[in-house]
């Protein structure tokens, strides 16, 4: 008991490590911006690391990817407006499955608009599916919105997204897994977070499909944000990108 406790203790300190780092201000524009950050505080150095996030996707090895392994239930219970993005805790029992390793998806949250690009395509939105083992070790699953229909699972989380500083707990559970496209084949590679402390050794996994959403459901979460929060993309440098 006592070790899933602690186990659960790393994984949400890893959520909120993801989107908000306390005590050193940061943001995307300024002195506190991208170009920055790596200068802010020690804790920040990786972000001038050689194996950051996002990147463009193109130049791919072709490989032989397991196809993905979701096992996700009704657990998105909580939104929340952190002033960096708007994110949405994730109750304990939804996994992904990767290279026979398990992995807890612990929150989502929002890029506007995308933060990587495929083939130096960007997107209106891109969604980050955050996951981490016992141990604190990150999988990252990415997918990319389009401007098109509403999103019935964007719907069914708000009707208007918390403004910054805000909380919103969901009546009921939702699925993340529904709001998926139904072709889960993906672009895999190493990164970092995207936001300080900008941490390497996250699995990237970039799902190839996007997924629609209306225009005033992209422009209610770039409101509500008040910003764009897109890091600019990072060099490849010798990494592979695997599809």
């Amino acid at each position: 008991m006592r070790k899933a406790a602690l186990a659960i203790g790393v994984m949400i300190a890893c959520a909120n490590a993801w989107a908000v780092t306390p005590g050193t201000h940061w943001g995307y524009s300024g002195e506190a911006g991208p170009q920055n950050w790596a200068k802010l505080t020690p804790e920040f150095h990786s972000c001038a690391g050689q194996n950051q996030s996002p990147v463009n996707l193109d130049g791919f090895i072709e490989a032989e990817l397991t196809p993905l392994k979701l096992d996700y239930t009704a657990g998105a219970s909580e939104v929340v407006n952190n002033g960096h993005t708007v994110q949405v805790a994730y109750e304990p029992g939804s996994t992904l499955t990767l290279d026979g390793k398990q992995y807890q998806l612990i929150q989502f949250h929002f890029h506007m608009p995308s933060e990587n690009q495929i083939k130096g395509h960007s997107y209106p939105l891109e969604g980050h599916l955050v996951h981490s083992d016992e141990m604190g070790h990150l999988v990252v699953l990415a997918v990319m919105f389009k401007e098109g229909k509403q999103n019935t699972v964007l719907a069914s989380l708000w009707n208007t997204p918390p403004a910054e500083g805000a909380k919103q707990l969901l009546p009921q559970r939702v699925n993340i897994g529904d709001m998926l496209p139904a072709d889960l084949d993906y672009y895999r590679f190493n990164g970092s977070l995207t936001t300080p402390p900008c941490s390497e050794g996250v699995r990237w996994l970039v799902l190839k499909q996007p997924i629609a959403a209306s225009h005033a459901q992209i422009e209610a979460l770039t409101k509500a944000v008040g910003h764009a929060n897109n890091r600019p993309l990072q060099p490849v440098n010798a990494r592979t990108i695997l599809q």
